[in-house]
């Protein structure tokens, strides 16, 4: 065992020397590295200086950004004399990248205070220099911000601190970040800290309740349905959009029609087909061409109802989440006009907590697409096996947000306090649904860390985002004025 324990450590110190010497010799670090340092603040932090020479205070790093835009959401920090302010960071290798990554000319980078660089050598050179700024330069949107170089200001030997990224903890939120939210919550026993995360969902999903039953009252509860789930299908990239697309129902959702109909029909309206067709795409298996027999046919009589193409976002979406994947799923539904009536037997069908997930997929699932369970979009290759246009993942996110309120709601409505209890109990029975980065963060703020199989059920999950909601987004960094801490004490009490 000795000699074992002897190996594994001269391996580790030779693995150390090596990342040394490598990391030493390069001219500048890997843009994670600086990222992971920027995150951890493995920096002499009273020596932090702008290349302007105003001093930094760093009050909060900020949290890593998953979905574009800056590296760093929500920091907070005072640049010289100026009040503390809450804002985004952008790091890169050398500080020409502002530019050269066309930063200041993206809508999205507007808010950055601060530009983190290895090599501030000719920072902000096209602005500095006098001279004529280049074409680009004139669609700036924003001025650069203030620029920190780290080369300086190193707690350790980059060798080191490049070893020291591979160790798990480098990976997750470091203590002194987490939320002040956490010693309470850490300090109470697991059933008490679930309790919570129920109550908090308890609220979530009333909340929810209230919103299909408010807007039934206008519209009524089949249309307050139809516009929960073109929302949902819209993930959190385009729920707008769906959601425009679903209001106007009742203009283009008229009479018996075919799911290829109903498809081109719902394609036509979101602004999603070609504008022109290729060679290629009418000669490939003819279903564009087939759309658009139909579509040209009413795109007249339907164009008030009709979105732009620009309101849609595509980046970062993976691609069964596609929006033309899902109007082809939402077609299907609404081709054979019975979903609403389905939903309400499988309410009253008598069901077992293990079975929830699978028979809900079961009433939502759609047959086999002669196109669209071979494709993700218009463009992609036809895939080597037919894939469903819905899985469990989405069945659980449709669960819990749109369909479960909806029959609550209703249940509330008609007075019928057996079936909503019976609601409210598949609620808090149903399976954890997806990790995402929103659930992922909460985890390491809020609950130091711990695993996502310590949420048990969807409705923990849920709770834990609605405590996001009520407290963290009223709050910043910091967690400045956040009543949460004080109230997870006297809830304990």
């Amino acid at each position: 065992m000795f000699l074992v324990a002897n190996n594994f450590f001269a391996q580790w110190r030779v693995r150390a020397g090596a990342a040394s010497v490598l990391n030493e010799d390069r001219d500048s670090p890997p843009e994670r590295l600086l990222q992971a340092i920027w995150q951890h603040q493995r920096l002499r932090r009273d020596q932090l200086r702008t290349v302007d020479g105003d001093t930094v205070r760093v009050l909060h790093p900020g949290f890593v950004s998953v979905e574009g835009g800056p590296d760093f959401r929500g920091a907070v920090m005072q640049i010289g004399d100026a009040a503390a302010r809450s804002g985004d960071v952008e790091v890169d290798i050398r500080a020409s990248g502002w530019h050269a990554h066309g930063h200041d000319r993206n809508p999205a980078f507007q808010n950055v205070l601060l530009h983190v660089v290895w090599d501030d050598v000719g920072v902000h050179a096209s602005v500095c220099s006098g001279k004529e700024a280049p074409n680009k330069l004139k669609l700036e949107l924003q001025p650069p911000p203030a620029t920190l170089s780290l080369r300086s200001v190193l707690d350790a030997p980059l060798g080191e601190l490049s070893l020291w990224l591979e160790r798990e903890p480098a990976k997750s939120l470091p203590e002194n970040l987490r939320g002040k939210c956490t010693a309470p919550l850490r300090e109470l026993p697991a059933v008490q800290v679930s309790e919570l995360l129920r109550q908090a969902a308890q609220v979530r999903f009333e909340a929810k309740a209230a919103q299909f039953q408010a807007r039934a009252r206008h519209a009524g509860w089949e249309q307050a349905l139809w516009e929960g789930l073109f929302r949902a299908l819209g993930y959190k990239h385009n729920v707008w959009p769906m959601h425009c697309l679903a209001e106007t129902r009742g203009s283009w959702a008229r009479g018996e029609t075919l799911p290829l109909a109903m498809q081109a029909r719902l394609l036509g309206l979101s602004g999603l087909l070609p504008a022109e067709l290729t060679r290629a795409q009418v000669s490939g298996d003819g279903y564009l061409r087939r759309v658009w027999d139909c579509w040209w046919r009413e795109r007249d009589e339907l164009a008030d109802c009709a979105l732009p193409r620009a309101v849609w976002k595509f980046h970062g979406l993976r691609p069964a989440n596609h929006p033309q994947r899902r109007l082809a799923l939402a077609a299907h539904w609404l081709a054979v006009g019975d979903l609403p009536a389905k939903l309400e037997h499988w309410c009253a069908t008598e069901l077992p907590d293990n079975e929830l997930l699978d028979s809900l997929l079961q009433v939502l699932q759609v047959a086999r697409d002669e196109f669209w369970s071979w494709h993700w979009t218009f463009r992609s290759a036809r895939l080597q096996k037919p894939q469903p246009l819905l899985g469990a993942t989405r069945v659980t996110d449709l669960a819990v947000n749109v369909i479960l309120p909806w029959l609550w709601a209703r249940a509330t409505k008609g007075k019928s306090p057996a079936l909503r209890d019976e609601i409210e109990r598949r609620y808090f029975a149903w399976p954890s649904g997806e990790d995402n980065a929103l659930l992922r963060l909460a985890r390491q703020r809020l609950l130091g860390g711990v695993a996502r199989r310590a949420l048990n059920g969807a409705a923990e999950q849920q709770g834990l985002m609605q405590v996001v909601r009520d407290f963290c987004d009223h709050s910043n960094a910091i967690c400045e004025n956040c009543q949460f801490p004080e109230l997870v004490k006297a809830w304990a009490r």
